[in-house]
């Protein structure tokens, strides 16, 4: 038996070099709406579909050039996901890396891989399926 038995996710956070310009990119790329702000702490607590992303202030960016299997991942409509992709490699802001879609194992679907203004290789999906169990 567990220790601890979890329901799911409270918030995870994402550690970021300017919370402004981050606030901004995860708004207009990713549709995210701010729900607090205090940039003067350096926190800015982000609604993701009813999921809570923290952007937190960091004096070093974590660096994970190379690192796709370290990532954050957000599950798009499967009507929006083809178009998603294309407005992201048309973007020259944004540091598009490969779209590849994975079959048999535990979450499937499409996906693209990208970067936040820091470097935080971030996902986009269209999940086909999900093992729960």
């Amino acid at each position: 038996m567990a220790l601890v038995k979890t329901k799911g996710l409270a918030h995870f956070t994402i550690p970021v070099t300017d919370t402004e310009r981050s606030q901004k990119f995860y708004e207009d790329i990713l549709g995210m709406k701010a729900v607090q702000i205090n940039h003067k702490r350096g926190m800015v607590f982000m609604d993701s579909g009813g999921d809570c992303v923290i952007l937190t202030k960091t004096q070093h960016a974590i660096n994970q050039a190379g690192e796709q299997d370290i990532h954050h991942a957000w599950v798009v409509e499967h009507d929006d996901y083809e178009n998603a992709v294309k407005e992201l490699q048309k973007r020259d802001d944004i540091n598009f890396h490969f779209e590849e879609d994975r079959q048999g194992g535990a979450v499937n679907g499409p996906r693209a891989y990208f970067e936040d203004p820091d470097g935080n290789v971030l996902e986009i999906i269209d999940l086909t399926s999900y093992k729960r169990h």
